[in-house]
């Protein structure tokens, strides 16, 4: 069994409101996410500290056992929670997740422990594939302060899925866009309005 494990934890300090339940183009960011990764796990479970407010959606949630204690705090709360394994995590705000790249990150995941893109040089951690081995050496790096989601990665065995490889299965670059203010909001309208103009 695979999951998929939506990321919606965050302060949203930016956007001055939950970004997961924003709503564009009548659905909810996080419901955008789930439906264009559909069908690639038969386990879904949204993070988040608001419960209640997902509750509507459907789906089942889980909250950190350390609210507000970062990116890497959640990432153990999804891995932990997941009922499958790999876990598919994939952050809320990414209404153009490529499900194409998703089935390429879960088709590498017996090779590592870890499959993170690297765009740039930078990994992307809230769109990649994590084994529920990797809970200890998340762990550890918690209990040292460590906050970034990346500061286990030398830990444990990671299959980079550098730029080149990425952009041969998934060309278009918003892939990875994140809807992390108003601004960006009205950008994602603009572009799904263009992409499906009657929708």
């Amino acid at each position: 069994m695979l999951t998929l494990a939506v990321q919606a934890g965050g302060r949203s300090s930016r956007m001055g409101r939950d970004k997961g339940l924003i709503e564009l183009r009548g659905k909810a960011l996080v419901v955008h996410v789930i439906e264009r990764l559909a069908g690639l796990a038969e386990d879904v479970v949204i993070t988040t500290n608001h419960a209640q407010a997902y509750a509507v959606l459907g789906f089942r949630t889980a909250g950190d056992r350390q609210p507000a204690a970062g990116a890497l705090a959640g990432l153990a709360t999804a891995v932990e929670a997941a009922h499958g394994d790999p876990v598919l995590v994939a952050a809320c705000d990414m209404p153009f997740a490529s499900r194409a790249l998703a089935a390429h990150l879960l088709s590498l995941s017996a090779e590592a422990e870890a499959v993170v893109p690297r765009r740039a040089g930078e990994y992307e951690p809230l769109f990649a594939v994590y084994r529920r081995t990797c809970l200890p050496a998340i762990q550890r790096a918690l209990d040292e302060g460590q906050k970034r989601m990346i500061s286990f990665l030398p830990a444990i065995r990671v299959r980079t899925v550098e730029e080149p490889e990425v952009q041969s299965i998934e060309p278009d670059p918003y892939c990875f866009f994140n809807v992390n203010t108003p601004a960006d909001l009205a950008e994602a309208e603009l572009r799904l309005r263009r992409s499906f103009p009657e929708g």
